[in-house]
């Protein structure tokens, strides 16, 4: 027997369609005025920090930015209520950087100054890819964390290495220079290491002997080399990820790479209407609901 949706059931379903799905005309316009209210509200906290402006719109500027962010804060308890297990939203990505970005203006009530942090509502604009329908964009991108993510042991044995280079290379240089050179202690001379190493150089500091100055031109020769290290690796596992995928693809030729908009999992069996991971409704689908 075919149960009857009450109205709030009802509601739900259609409040979820606009607010999770970009397939519809409603859910398109939720986003795109979102989107703009994000970039409405970055910009009211830069113009806060310009001292004229504010000073001669702060009321304005302040109602406007309260404003945003009850508008926000409605949009994240509705995306919460309206989602059928509210938990994969809210420890989700997207979840916390929405959560993350309305909590500066009622933290500004206990600590001031705060509500500046409004800004880091620009990651927000992430979703851009999710509304344009970028989603290959998507997929590059979780490529590169898996490879991140398969090369940080390396990364972490190299980085081990360059910090025990600098200890012994700036405890040398603390030897060499001395106080009167600038190189006070140890762990200054580790700091100039560091600075010259990564090819940065400030110029605070600069080694005068004969000697301190060959060994500078040997560390920022080095510095080269080591700034690529990293990148090969990266490259290396990213390249690996690509061609494994391309083969997952070959072999099983029922796996899709249709990625949920929620999660970003990828790799849904033909046919799937849902998420495997988050029960999110696909985007091939979202119109049905």
């Amino acid at each position: 027997m075919k149960t009857t949706k009450t109205k709030y059931e009802l509601w739900k379903q259609k409040a979820r369609v606009i607010i999770y799905g970009t397939n519809t005309p409603a859910g398109r316009l939720f986003d795109i005025i979102i989107l703009f209210l994000i970039m409405l509200s970055i910009l009211i906290v830069m113009l806060e920090s310009v001292e004229e402006i504010d000073q001669k719109y702060h009321e304005i500027l302040l109602i406007s930015e309260w404003v945003i962010t009850l508008i926000f804060t409605a949009e994240y308890i509705l995306r919460i209520i309206t989602i059928k297990k509210s938990w994969t939203y809210i420890f989700s990505f997207y979840g916390i950087i929405d959560l993350i970005a309305i909590l500066p203006m009622y933290l500004s009530y206990f600590f001031t100054g705060t509500h500046v942090l409004a800004t880091i509502r620009s990651l927000r604009l992430l979703r851009v890819f999710r509304i344009m329908k970028l989603m290959r964009f998507i997929g590059e991108a979780s490529q590169l964390k898996t490879a991140l993510k398969a090369s940080r042991t390396k990364i972490a044995v190299f980085l081990y290495t360059v910090l025990i280079i600098s200890v012994v290379i700036g405890s040398l240089m603390f030897i060499i220079e001395g106080e009167e050179n600038g190189f006070t202690s140890i762990p200054r001379s580790i700091y100039w290491t560091i600075v010259t190493l990564t090819t940065v150089g400030y110029g605070d500091i600069a080694p005068q002997t004969e000697l301190g100055q060959f060994i500078a031109i040997l560390i920022m020769i080095l510095g080269y080399g080591i700034i690529a290290v990293p990148t090969g690796i990266v490259t290396v596992e990213y390249a690996r990820s690509k061609r494994r995928t391309r083969e997952n693809e070959q072999t099983d030729p029922v796996v899709r790479k249709n990625m949920c908009s929620q999660c970003n999992t990828e790799n849904h069996i033909a046919g799937a209407r849902y998420c495997h991971h988050c029960g999110s409704p696909l985007d091939n689908t979202e119109q049905l609901f």
